[in-house]
């Protein structure tokens, strides 16, 4: 670019450490600098919930969120959630910030508190390691529940039974409930999503990256989610634990239940069957004590014997 040029530069802006500049004969071009034209203090970086020490995560729920693997991605990484990637091991396992995840699941939290009526918040969850998680998040919540096939048209087809109105809506897996976010995005309802290195994020507001792929992580998510939300609401103070166990949001295979109640069963048979040995085994030895002390009654009985004889005479003497 010439000296002409240069003076003929109408307008310039700013992107990063880049001047963008146009000229008068329309030609544009990026001018590298890495000096700020707008004299005074730097602007900083504020995380959503730094500032905040009640918000921020005990150890305790760092180390839930390490033993349930939420840490644990895909091989694939979308382009836009490598901002939510810490970074890639070994064997190409890409490990998410912890710190993000936390920080996004505070924010879906408000936002889910915002909504005056609980029931306008809809949860969905096609895959079968999040159904039980989303069953037991709207018990605990008030949310409405779609648990397995999405019905398409439940946002947008108002002639159907089933037909929704929520105002949230929040999906365990983008790529599964790709029928609802559509739906959702026709009509304008706020998408938060549990979202892999591998998810996409097209029509997602608000994404929580997180290992959705298995029960642990998944149903975790939803418990931290649902205990801040009702920290948020004041229904649960900060300074007492919540009496529901994570537990109780994973998926249990029904095959690994069954299993499980049958070997209870057995379990308790044979404490039944122990008890009663032991009390068989017992009961010999007072038996034995009994006949025992029953040996000077039958001498008793022996000396009875008088009598028989006496009353014999008697009624001889009387025939």
């Amino acid at each position: 670019m010439d000296e002409q040029q240069k003076k003929s530069i109408h307008h310039f802006g700013r992107a990063r450490s880049l001047l963008f500049c146009c000229t008068s004969n329309g030609c544009c071009c990026f001018l590298s600098s890495n000096r700020n034209p707008h004299p005074g203090p730097k602007p900083t970086l504020s995380i959503m919930s730094g500032g905040h020490a009640i918000l921020a995560p005990t150890e305790d729920d760092i180390q839930k969120l390490l033993a349930a693997n939420v840490h644990l991605g895909a091989k694939n990484v979308e382009q836009q959630m490598l901002s939510y990637v810490y970074k890639r091991r070994i064997d190409g396992i890409h490990l998410i910030n912890l710190h993000k995840t936390w920080e996004k699941i505070v924010l879906a939290a408000r936002i889910i508190v915002a909504v005056e009526n609980p029931a306008d918040v809809a949860v969905i969850s096609a895959r079968t390691y999040g159904q039980r998680a989303i069953l037991k998040f709207a018990a605990h919540t008030g949310a409405q529940s779609i648990a397995g096939r999405f019905t398409p048209g439940t946002f947008t087809n108002q002639i159907q039974a089933a037909f929704k109105e929520p105002r949230v809506l929040i999906v365990t897996d983008p790529r599964a409930d790709h029928q609802a976010i559509r739906e959702a995005a026709y009509v304008n309802i706020p998408i938060i999503a549990f979202c892999d290195t591998d998810s996409p994020l097209r029509y997602v507001d608000v994404a929580i990256p997180c290992n959705n792929k298995a029960a642990q992580p998944t149903g975790l998510i939803w418990w931290l989610l649902a205990r801040e939300v009702l920290r948020l609401r004041g229904t649960l103070s900060r300074t007492q634990a919540w009496n529901v166990m994570p537990d109780l949001y994973f998926y249990r295979d029904p095959e690994e239940a069954e299993k499980q109640e049958q070997e209870a069963r057995e379990a308790k048979a044979r404490a039944l069957n122990a008890s009663a040995t032991a009390a068989d085994e017992s009961a010999p030895e007072a038996a034995s004590g009994e006949w025992t002390g029953e040996a000077g009654a039958t001498g008793e009985w022996s000396a009875d014997s008088n009598w028989s004889a006496a009353g014999s005479d008697n009624w001889g003497a009387n025939q």
